[in-house]
């Protein structure tokens, strides 16, 4: 018997490509990676930290960090917004403008009397030398107790006023018998140049400009080492609770520019002097004022109190019961996560 013919699946006819099919499907496919790449960098500008740095060489390790891509090898997009003086850089966080700032310990302690929406999560640098009182040869001023009568121009609610006060009250010259002239730290410089003021007190570089503006005319007081001046690393308490983890990842950035400034630091002087726009010779002047290490200590609860009491006693606050504590403008979570042997400061966290 024949066998049945082999039988197979009826065959569509090949489908008929319409013109230009790849072609839309190509450009919907562009137009939506476009548009996810312009989410993603929209959520990246969004997610980025501002850091409000003030243009000083205390600053130098948050410098070193952005320019050896550091907090990019972190996995945190920072962007540095330059402030001149660490005032400038507390009001730019305080009105919401950055969400961490570069400020020393007397606007921290002058802000606790008010509020407590912010808390210094790291010290990075430390100095009882930086801060100088500079006057002039010819003024007649050889010591503490010439300044008597005298103006004397600094940065009035920074660590300058502070030192300023401490220092007359060292050598037993009641302050009020000086008299302070408020100036922007810009401003001294020029100040001090015209003769405007007898005498200046101000950080580096603004006392080495100073300085240089007098000529050979100029002199530096002995310091008797009454203040150890820090300089702190800031955060808006909101980024505290929603970002901890960025604000880690920030302070190990931080940690690696402090081993570079250690272990090379001729490669961190060039930075220096490539951000403050100044030369070797001001590096040289400045180098060894410094001393850079990153961690929180229990001497800063202790800065920050007798600040308090200074400032109630002078009358640079208004007395509102009892002095602010210290322990809620502090907060250690961050940098006992990143660099947990740095932490010597006892605090709730």
């Amino acid at each position: 018997m024949p066998s049945a013919p082999a039988t197979h699946p009826p065959q569509r006819p090949p489908a008929r490509r319409r013109p230009g099919c790849h072609a839309r499907l190509r450009g919907v496919l562009r137009r939506l990676g476009t548009g996810l790449l312009l989410v993603a960098a929209a959520a990246a500008g969004a997610g980025e930290l501002v850091i409000a740095v003030s243009l000083t060489s205390l600053s130098l390790p948050l410098h070193v960090a952005a320019d050896k891509g550091y907090f990019a090898a972190e996995g945190v997009a920072v962007r540095i917004e330059d402030c001149l003086g660490g005032q400038r850089c507390m009001r730019r966080l305080l009105d919401g403008r950055a969400q961490l700032a570069t400020v020393s310990d007397l606007p921290v302690m002058f802000h606790s009397f008010e509020r407590r929406d912010y808390a210094v999560i790291a010290t990075f640098v430390t100095s009882t030398r930086d801060l100088k009182l500079v006057t002039r040869a010819g003024s007649g001023i050889a010591r503490a107790a010439d300044l008597t009568g005298r103006r004397v121009g600094t940065v009035k609610g920074a660590s300058a006023q502070y030192y300023l006060d401490a220092y007359l009250l060292y050598h037993g010259i009641d302050p009020a018998r000086v008299e302070v002239v408020g100036l922007s730290p810009e401003q001294i410089p020029g100040a001090f140049e015209r003769r405007e003021v007898d005498a200046v007190v101000v950080w580096e570089p603004y006392a080495w400009l100073a300085i240089r503006a007098a000529g050979g005319d100029a002199r530096v007081l002995p310091n008797p080492r009454i203040y150890t001046q820090t300089f702190n690393l800031v955060a808006d308490r909101r980024v505290l609770a929603e970002r901890e983890d960025e604000l880690v990842r920030v302070l190990r950035a931080v940690e690696r520019a402090q081993q570079l400034i250690r272990n090379r630091p001729t490669e961190a002087q060039a930075i220096m002097k490539a951000r403050l726009q100044l030369d070797q010779s001001f590096v040289d002047w400045a180098w060894g004022d410094l001393h850079y290490r990153l961690g929180l200590d229990q001497s800063l609860l202790s800065t920050l109190e007798n600040e308090a009491r200074w400032a109630l006693r002078e009358g640079h606050v208004q007395a509102r019961g009892a002095l602010p504590n210290v322990l809620d403008v502090v907060d250690s979570g961050p940098l006992r996560k990143a660099l947990p042997e740095a932490v010597t400061v006892v605090t709730p966290r």
